[in-house]
């Protein structure tokens, strides 16, 4: 009688607490959403025909027996990843060149043909074999574009895609993520018929009945495009989020290709699913191996932005390795990520919130099972809760002692939604409450930089909220100081400024290509270098003995005579071209194309290359992507093109480009833009420059 009247009690207990539960509100993750979102950070292989055509995106024309790396080894591949903590790699299977890397059944175009292994070989099984050695998940990258088959752009092609589509999700095992590209349509080989195909992106892959292949043969597979259906592209590949970032998207608006992608980087707050950012960026300028960017691998301080701007700001970060000929990851990459690795480990090391008390300004129904100590619990499956109508809560640490802090992590309990709008965090110094940040969104998780402050208790408040908040962690930390690499400009008339992100270190540098050390040159204030030349830098400082990376810029002749002829603009204006600052920009509208921009040098030189960075501004315009160079002596007789060609990939990958041609004398250089992206009607660029022998 006594076991009967407990298991009531028991049972009337239990269901009173799940009567007191908050509901869900809005969209929320699926099972393999969660799951993906738990990973964080994982890989991206870009290896592939383009790897050995030294190209971004190849045409479709490329010859089989071009692929053919010495030191294939995926092995190095999953140690490298699994060193730098990553959970995951995916691999390009098939870029928009249509080389596949595995021997598919439906075409000649793949390894089978190439002299790798005599035709005998399948990167995707060894990778899979390395994957489950090292224990780490495998995706794959599949591009529905494929400029290299006859069918792309009719109906026949789909079937092609979809076959291959099958063949990577039933002989490889499990898949966490199936990666769709979202440019689609141009120019390309088709088989020989060499000419430009366009297709409807919403409709022509029929996507609908496309994933469903993927959901019958990898359920727990996650799809990501620009609109998912469960993972969405972030909209830039320059590694960030937006401070406001929703994991949540008006789904049905969008499609792979989607033109309104800077609408990606925030998400929807209104958003009908749940369709949380993946944050995708490279080691290096491009996505592809070039030994030209060698030098150009992302510097530590680099890559740390990246990771507080993608997983500190409720993405996942995937970045990516450009394989190179060898088939190996190059060893500055390498080095790289290794570094970034420990770095994360030192300014996560010792979370300060735990073991301290930790007070609510109001708890759900007054509950234990929503009280303020389950955010450092070290539980991710409890969290703090207030009443339902209750939008605006805060939560106070108290440190027992003043302590120095520059980390603030924070968590919202997602599989119920997310929440926040809006939050506040604190620090109480000597008896007054001061601000140390105000922010929007947090979601799975977000992770705040900011100075050392000393505080003795910190403030966490949820300003705005949709519904009841629901915090499921928070910690606190002091992270080891990390020197940024100085910025070295040079104007127009040749003066070099050296800026240092950090006041209290000194810089030293150095002008004849030298490595700088605290021996060299200290660098107090701007300096004429009108010449052809390096400039080395770097910031040291004095208390620790640390040291940033070393900034390196190779400078050519100075821009001093230089004028713009055409197209006409106010001098001021034009300056912004060769100031030497990427975040200024100069163009114009309204042009026909092809529209020709003409530079006087002021005197002749043997010119060898010309040098393009397209706008750098948050809205980039007027992006040139196909082009033609020509040089003259009087600027009246131009002769032939010395240069023609297309910047694969720029509207996504917008770097500074490099146009080389067999050196010529001129004093007058024609760049003329014969296509620019997305159909703009202007031409722009932050920066214009020549190479010289």
């Amino acid at each position: 009688m006594k076991r009967i009247a407990s298991f009531l009690f028991f049972c009337l207990f239990s269901s009173s607490l799940w009567a007191q539960a908050p509901a869900p509100y809005g969209p929320v993750p699926s099972e393999r959403q969660l799951a993906w979102q738990d990973l964080e950070y994982y890989a991206f292989v870009h290896f592939n025909m383009n790897t050995f055509s030294d190209m971004e995106w190849g045409y479709g024309n490329e010859s089989p027996k071009l692929f053919n790396p010495t030191q294939l080894d995926c092995r190095q591949w999953a140690r490298i990843a699994k060193k730098a903590g990553m959970k995951g790699i995916i691999l390009t299977a098939k870029h928009h060149d249509g080389f596949c890397l595995w021997p598919s059944e439906y075409t000649e175009h793949s390894v089978k043909s190439s002299p790798w292994k005599n035709g005998q070989g399948d990167v995707l099984q060894e990778l899979r074999e390395a994957c489950d050695e090292y224990g780490l998940e495998m995706g794959v990258y599949l591009s529905p574009w494929d400029r290299n088959h006859p069918d792309y752009g009719k109906p026949e092609y789909l079937t092609y895609f979809r076959n291959q589509l099958r063949e990577l999700l039933t002989q490889y095992g499990d898949i966490f993520e199936v990666w769709f590209d979202g440019a689609n349509g141009g120019d390309g080989y088709y088989g020989g018929a060499n000419e430009e195909r366009k297709i409807d992106r919403k409709t022509y892959y029929d996507w609908e009945n496309t994933y469903k292949i993927v959901r019958d043969l990898q359920p727990m597979a996650v799809l990501f495009s620009d609109a998912g259906p469960d993972v969405r592209w972030v909209g830039t590949e320059e590694g960030f989020a937006n401070k406001t970032n929703w994991s949540l998207l008006r789904r049905d608006e969008a499609w792979p290709g989607w033109p309104r992608y800077l609408e990606l980087r925030s998400g929807h707050e209104d958003g009908t699913h749940w369709l949380p950012a993946e944050v995708n960026t490279s080691t290096r300028p491009g996505w592809y191996y070039h030994e030209s960017e060698d030098h150009k691998v992302k510097t530590l301080p680099e890559l740390l932005n990246i990771y507080y701007h993608s997983i500190g700001r409720n993405g996942t970060f995937l970045l990516n390795f450009p394989v190179d000929t060898r088939g190996l990851i190059h060893e500055e990459d390498s080095a790289r990520v290794i570094q970034l690795a420990e770095q994360i480990k030192k300014d996560f090391a010792n979370n300060l919130a735990v073991n301290n008390k930790v007070e609510a300004s109001q708890v759900r129904n007054g509950e234990v099972t929503y009280a303020a100590d389950k955010v450092n619990d070290n539980d991710p499956e409890t969290y703090w809760a207030t009443d339902d109508g209750v939008t605006s809560a805060s939560l106070t640490i108290d440190l027992g002692e003043p302590t120095f802090i520059n980390r603030f992590l924070v968590q919202e309990y997602i599989p119920l939604g997310q929440r926040v709008k809006s939050f506040t965090l604190e620090g109480l110094q000597n008896g007054s409450w001061k601000t140390i940040a105000e922010e929007a969104t947090i979601g799975y998780k977000r992770i705040l930089r900011f100075p050392d402050i000393e505080v003795s208790k910190v403030r966490f408040t949820v300003t705005e909220a949709k519904a009841c908040p629901l915090i499921s962690n928070l910690e606190l930390y002091r992270a080891p100081k990390v020197l940024s690499e100085p910025r070295i400009l040079r104007n127009k008339e040749g003066v070099v400024e050296i800026i240092s992100p950090d006041l209290d270190a000194r810089v030293y540098y150095t002008t004849n290509g030298q490595e700088p050390t605290a021996a060299s040159k200290p660098y107090t204030k701007a300096f004429n270098f009108a010449k052809k030349g390096t400039i080395k830098a770097i910031i040291i400082d004095a208390q620790t003995g640390k040291s940033s990376p070393v900034a390196s810029v190779d400078f050519d002749i100075s821009r001093a005579d230089w004028k713009l002829l055409q197209p006409k603009g106010k001098a001021k204006e034009v300056n912004a071209i060769w100031d030497g600052k990427a975040s200024t920009q100069w163009g114009v509208e309204d042009v026909d194309f092809p529209a020709e921009w003409i530079v006087d040098l002021g005197k002749s030189y043997r010119l060898k290359g010309l040098t393009y960075l397209p706008d750098q501004s948050r809205y980039a315009a007027g992006i040139v992507s196909n082009y033609e160079v020509y040089v003259s002596e009087d600027g009246k007789n131009w002769g032939t093109v010395v240069a023609e060609g297309e910047f694969s990939n720029i509207r996504n990958n917008p770097i500074a480009q490099q146009i080389n041609f067999n050196p010529k004398s001129g004093r007058f250089v024609k760049f003329v833009a014969t296509k620019i992206t997305d159909g703009q009607d202007g031409v722009k660029a932050a920066e214009l420059g020549v190479i010289t022998e």
